[in-house]
C-alpha cells in the first residue's frame, strides 16, 4: 500500500503581507512598505515550515536571526532565577527574535511553535546585504522592528516576547 503524501508547502511572500495587514493587535509587525518593497524584502527572507512543538529560538543561544510569522502561533517562555515560567504568545503577522537581532546579546527566552507555522527568517548577513543594496527598505524594516520592541516593552504580558 502506498503512503499518502501531503502536498508540499508553498511559500509566497503574499501570505506574509496578508498576515501583517490583518494583525490589528499592538503586537503586529507593520512596516510601511509598498507591494514592490514587500516582494523585494521577500528575496532576502528564508521561508520555513515549523511543526508544532519545534523550538525556533533557544534561550541563551547567540543567534541573531529575526522571524516573521505568516501562519500559526509561537509561545515564548523562560525560566527566571526562581524557576518560574513567564509566557507570551506571538501570532501571525508579528515577529520574534528582534531583541537579539538588535542587542547582539544571547536570547533571553525560548520560542516554540504552539501550532504548525510558516515563518520567514532574516539573518544578520541577509540584513547587511539588504542594508547595502536597499538602504531605505532596510531602514523601514529596522524601524518597524524597533516599534514592535517598544510596544512590547510597554505591555507587561508581551515583555517576554522580546527575544
Amino acid at each position: 500500500m502506498n503512503a499518502v503524501l501531503s502536498p508540499p508547502i508553498r511559500f509566497d511572500v503574499q501570505g506574509l503581507i496578508h498576515a501583517a495587514a490583518h494583525n490589528q493587535t499592538l503586537d503586529a509587525f507593520h512596516p510601511s512598505l509598498t507591494s514592490r518593497q514587500w516582494e523585494l524584502l521577500g528575496t532576502y527572507l528564508q521561508p520555513s515550515a515549523v511543526r508544532q512543538g519545534q523550538v525556533v529560538i533557544e534561550q541563551h543561544a547567540s543567534d541573531r536571526t529575526v522571524y516573521f510569522v505568516e501562519t500559526g502561533q509561537l509561545t515564548v517562555h523562560r525560566e527566571d532565577d526562581k524557576g518560574r515560567l513567564r509566557l507570551a504568545v506571538v501570532e501571525a503577522g508579528s515577529a520574534v527574535g528582534e531583541g537579539g537581532f538588535f542587542t547582539r546579546q544571547p536570547r533571553n527566552a525560548t520560542v516554540q511553535a504552539a501550532s504548525a507555522c510558516k515563518l520567514w527568517s532574516l539573518s544578520p548577513t541577509r540584513f547587511a546585504e539588504l542594508t547595502n543594496r536597499q538602504p531605505q527598505l532596510a531602514l523601514e524594516v529596522a524601524m518597524a522592528l524597533g516599534s514592535l520592541v517598544a510596544r512590547r516593552l510597554t505591555n507587561r504580558p508581551k515583555r517576554a516576547a522580546v527575544t
